[in-house]
């Protein structure tokens, strides 16, 4: 085995550089914590034509190995839901379904959590099992519970987690429902993407706890959410940053297929749009879209006629918004019971009449009746989405 201090001295000065890295103890973990552990069998890196090349630590050059291990990236270990680096010899097509997220993300959250000697700690999604094993360094192994929903993903964790000396509690099964009952926990991390805060999350962390996690469903404007429970049993606090995980399985969202043109064939209106759709590419913007159309998809297409269309599809409430780009801007026709394209405007040219805010600005509270988003604390960019 390579001996990899000087690669792990060298990732915590970056991510002490980088701001992400505040605290010594987080310091500590980070040069103790062999990250190339937590790869095996490997990893699939993107080859820039849509495919993936399978890179393993068993057939690779030592060296160039220990490279990849320590590139300040996130790298994907599994395609799929099944598919790894071993189980292929040439490059392949998939959608990554588990991965080693970069590492300055990974410590931002840490540190966001503001953890202290003796706290219990329940992470939803092990992965790799990285981020556990620097937990399990800072407040020891039995302090720390983690859920992974994928069998075969939990069980290369915890070999990987014994390989590096721990052997903490972990729970394979899904982390959004049925919690290991060690409540109440000191705080709650999320390693996988949500479209809201499971008020199980809440019930299971005592007052004055911190839960973390990524909020949203489109991936250019997902944020990280920090949140405080109180006495009460609700939960309030703001979003810290923008930041993107792979959706948690059972809050995936399905994919609009389907011939698209019939989805749209009858719209109630038509005008001029006053926000471009393109817009929707920035964080912000692509945000606040979420909050003012929570259960909608966004799609971009080009038509045979080579316009580029962007559709907004909201299958729970049966409505759509088709956008057109023609010379003079784009022309957008809405159909059914809620004009989507009306409720996104109104937010981001709410947003831009006060200045354009970062993320910092948005508070949310989680109640066992649904999330409220508040921005800026103007009465206007206010949305309350109730758990149905």
């Amino acid at each position: 085995m390579i001996d990899t201090s000087s690669e792990r001295h060298a990732l915590a000065d970056r991510l002490k550089a980088a701001g992400a890295l505040r605290t010594p103890a987080w310091w500590k973990a980070v040069e103790a914590v062999p990250r190339e552990l937590f790869l095996n069998p490997g990893v699939l890196l993107p080859t820039g034509d849509g495919l993936w090349r399978p890179v393993t630590a068993a057939g690779t050059d030592p060296a160039e190995w220990v490279k990849t291990a320590y590139s300040d990236e996130s790298l994907v270990t599994q395609l799929d839901n099944h598919l790894t680096a071993d189980e292929t010899p040439v490059p392949v097509p998939g959608i990554p379904t588990s991965s080693s997220t970069i590492p300055q993300l990974v410590l931002e959250m840490i540190e966001e959590l503001e953890v202290e000697d003796g706290h219990r700690v329940l992470e939803i999604g092990t992965g790799t099992g990285y981020s556990t094993a620097l937990m399990c360094h800072r407040l020891g192994q039995d302090n720390v519970t983690t859920i992974e929903v994928d069998p075969g993903v939990a069980a290369r964790a915890d070999a990987a987690l014994e390989t590096a000396g721990f052997s903490t509690w972990t729970v394979t099964g899904d982390g959004l429902l049925g919690l290991p009952r060690r409540a109440p926990y000191d705080r709650v991390i999320a390693t996988c993407g949500v479209r809201r805060i499971p008020y199980t999350w809440v019930r299971q962390t005592r007052p004055g706890g911190i839960i973390l996690a990524t909020i949203g469903s489109l991936a250019t404007g997902t944020g990280l959410a920090r949140v405080i429970v109180r006495e009460d049993g609700t939960a309030e606090g703001r979003f810290v940053a923008h930041a993107s995980f792979m959706q948690a399985r059972s809050q995936a969202v399905t994919p609009i297929a389907g011939d698209l043109s019939s989805r749209v064939a009858y719209p109630g209106s038509e005008r001029r749009a006053l926000v471009a759709p393109p817009d929707l590419d920035d964080p912000m913007p692509a945000f606040l879209t979420q909050l003012a159309a929570p259960s909608a998809q966004v799609l971009r297409v080009r038509a045979s006629d080579g316009r580029p269309r962007v559709y907004l599809f909201d299958p729970d409430r049966e409505s759509f918004a088709e956008l057109v780009q023609d010379s003079d801007g784009w022309t957008v026709r809405q159909g059914g019971p809620v004009q989507l394209w009306d409720d996104v405007e109104r937010a981001l040219l709410g947003w831009a009449d006060i200045g354009r805010p970062g993320i910092a600005e948005v508070r949310l509270r989680v109640t066992e009746r649904g999330h409220t988003y508040c921005l800026a604390n103007s009465p206007e960019l206010r949305w309350h989405h109730p758990i149905c």
